[in-house]
């Protein structure tokens, strides 16, 4: 379709969404993430609205949401395999930690990570748009370089 390829050639960022469902962690990589408000801080993350992921969003309002790094490539593409198993076992050999305010899981060597509650949610075509708070900065680390997506592919 030409949509696909003319939305293919818009550079994005990359983020690993993160949500604790009671004792499992689920997590997927988002590439429609973006800020919509300065006051308050507030972000936005488009999720497939038939999966999993989705449902735990509408039912769990608080996870976090990792900035990835150039050097982060392979997390990126573990968190966005189909079947992919829980988040912890997709971050068992990255440094990480729980966020003290979302309860989800954090990748430890982003550029930035926030943690969120939602606060509205919008059905849009074959996704979910969930915005949200941003309650945290839990870190941000100017001096890495961002892990961008353009034309399907991962720029570092």
């Amino acid at each position: 379709m030409e949509f696909t390829e003319a939305v293919a050639g818009f550079a994005t960022g990359v983020v690993v969404l993160t949500v604790r469902d009671g004792r499992d962690d689920l997590g997927t990589t988002v590439t429609s993430f973006m800020s919509v408000s300065l006051e308050p801080p507030m972000v936005l993350a488009g999720v497939v609205s038939d999966g999993y992921l989705a449902e735990v969003l509408r039912r769990t309002p608080r996870w976090a949401a990792t900035v990835l790094s150039a050097e982060q490539r392979a997390l990126a593409g573990r968190f966005a395999a189909e079947g992919r198993p829980s988040a912890r076992l997709l971050l068992a050999s990255e440094p990480h930690h729980r966020g003290p305010v979302s309860d989800a899981l954090i990748v430890d060597s982003g550029l930035a990570a926030l943690e969120c509650e939602t606060r509205q949610t919008i059905e849009a075509g074959d996704h979910t748009l969930f915005v949200a708070e941003v309650l945290a900065a839990d870190y941000v680390a100017r001096r890495r370089s961002p892990l961008i997506r353009v034309n399907r592919r991962y720029l570092t």
